[in-house]
């Protein structure tokens, strides 16, 4: 076998700009191109979905009413449960892959520690719980997207209470509807569906999961990692162990499965898709302000190559939850907030190259991004010191 190619710093970046769509030449024409591009979009706030397709659209005025239609009329992405038990939008097309290769091991565990904390509680027992479950799945299919308050008109035993962790000073009192809503998600039973207020909301109703094939795991792993490492790679194995949250043994496997290629890279050997070797063309240097939870900011385990350690005290929070950023031609160069008056305001953390055309094309991506979010308010789900400062003007 010959020498592993090295790729360096620069190469990613030029791949990263491409791939996932932020190099103005790359940006996609609807949110189906971004989430297909970057195989998941971070759910956990809803507004992150929104801004992290207007990040990319080539034409991002209709960025709220295009992703909109694709959540909840089309419904070719959804937001559901995946890796690391977090919640994602995937296509539609995706959802038997994540199930199959992340969700059913997170779903089985999610099960069994509702039912022990259940019978701990004296709370009814599985035989109960299956008879709830089938009930609310019922009344959601005849409902079609419902809250849980609202299938609590259908299946009253949904706000039967059980104290979680008795004598614990956790103790906590859990509702029947609340957990196993959650457990149905992780299961990939139902999905979250349109939100109650607007796109900002974090209060949505529940929808039945699209169906979708049962696959075999270990060729949806093989699959997952196929499309990450086109969108991603290069990626060491602990980058994708990370990413995925699955044991190194599968993604070791998942690696030989779809004869992926070796290269080496400045933290080590990583590893590109079969046949992705060769070196990238760089687009023109480019900008973008990108929102909390962003998969291009959260994509890697190993950031060093795009985002210098001495910015991460002021753009991440304590869980390690990455806050909005400002890019130059494929680092983090600084943060940037909404404050209470709706101006997008923006901070350089990191002098080094920054000339005028970086200033006025970040200005220009304020501009542009404050042109669609409109009289919207935004305030990220996770708060970074540097996002609170500058909110606070």
């Amino acid at each position: 076998m010959g020498a592993q190619r090295y790729i360096g710093v620069d190469e990613r970046r030029v791949r990263l700009a491409l791939r996932q769509r932020l190099a103005g030449s790359a940006r996609a024409g609807t949110p189906e191109e971004v989430a297909g591009a970057l195989v998941a979009l971070h759910g956990t706030d809803p507004a992150t979905v929104y801004l992290a397709v207007g990040a990319r659209l080539a034409d991002p005025a209709r960025t709220v009413e295009e992703t909109g239609r694709a959540l909840y009329e089309d419904r070719s992405l959804v937001r559901m449960h995946g890796m690391r038990h977090t919640v994602f939008v995937f296509p539609t097309a995706l959802t038997a892959v994540v199930h199959a290769s992340t969700g059913l091991v997170v779903a089985a565990r999610e099960r069994a520690a509702l039912l022990k904390h259940m019978a701990g509680a004296g709370a009814p027992d599985a035989v109960w719980l299956k008879e709830v479950e089938e009930s609310t799945l019922a009344a959601l299919a005849r409902r079609g997207q419902a809250t849980a308050a609202e299938l609590a008109q259908d299946e009253p035993r949904l706000r039967e209470q059980f104290v979680y962790a008795p004598g614990k000073s956790y103790e906590g009192m859990h509702t029947v509807s609340t957990r196993l809503l959650k457990v149905l998600g992780v299961e990939g039973k139902v999905v979250r569906g349109r939100p109650l207020g607007s796109w900002t909301s974090s209060q949505f109703r529940w929808a039945v999961a699209p169906e979708h094939a049962e696959l075999d795991t270990a060729g949806a792993q093989a699959e997952l990692l196929r499309r990450w490492l086109t969108a991603c790679g290069p990626a060491t194995e602990a980058d994708l162990k990370w990413w995925t949250g699955w044991r190194v043994t599968e993604v070791r496997r998942a690696l030989a499965a779809i004869g992926a290629e070796p290269v080496s890279l400045d933290e080590g050997t990583g590893y590109v898709a079969e046949g992705d070797t060769s070196p990238v063309p760089a687009p023109e240097p480019w900008a973008a302000l990108l929102p909390g939870l962003d998969p291009t900011a959260m994509g890697w385990q190993q950031r060093d190559w795009y985002l210098a350690p001495e910015l991460r005290p002021l753009l991440f929070d304590g869980s390690g939850n990455v806050g909005p950023t400002v890019w130059w031609d494929g680092r983090v160069i600084g943060g940037w907030a909404q404050r209470p008056d709706g101006e997008i305001t923006w901070r350089i953390l990191a002098g080094e190259g920054i000339g005028r055309e970086a200033l006025a094309a970040i200005e220009s991506e304020a501009e542009r991004l404050s042109g669609w979010v409109g009289t919207t308010r935004i305030t990220p789900r996770f708060r970074t010191p540097l996002e609170k400062e500058l909110t606070a003007g």
